[in-house]
This record gives C-alpha cells, sequence and structure tokens, in this order.
C-alpha cells in the first residue's frame, strides 16, 4: 500500500486506501471524517498512517 500521489487532500493516506481497496477517493475520506466523529483514535491512526506508509513511487 502507498499514499497516493493524484487523490490526495493532506497526505495521500485515504487516496491510498481507496486505490488499495478499488474505491472511491471521496467514499473513503465521508467514511473516517463519519469515523473520527465518534470517540476512538482516528486523527492518530491517520497521522501514523502517514508517517509510516511510503508514497506511492512517480511514474514516469
Amino acid at each position: 500500500m502507498y499514499r497516493s500521489r493524484q487523490h490526495r487532500m493532506l497526505a495521500g493516506v485515504c487516496g491510498g486506501l481507496a486505490d488499495r481497496f478499488g474505491l472511491s477517493p471521496t467514499l473513503v475520506r465521508v467514511l473516517w471524517l463519519i469515523l473520527s466523529l465518534f470517540p476512538g483514535p482516528m486523527w492518530v491512526v491517520y497521522v501514523v498512517m502517514w508517517i509510516l506508509v511510503p508514497e506511492e513511487p512517480k511514474k514516469y
């Protein structure tokens, strides 16, 4: 899995998840937003993925 270069709003985490699972990046962002409204570590998970998941390689 990679962070997306094309479908990024902030760090490309949601875009990378969308590419990995064949979903729309908008759908993944909306799901993440809804889940982040409930108590839980969604923001922490996003930051950790931002740090640990490598960025998508450049396509020449």
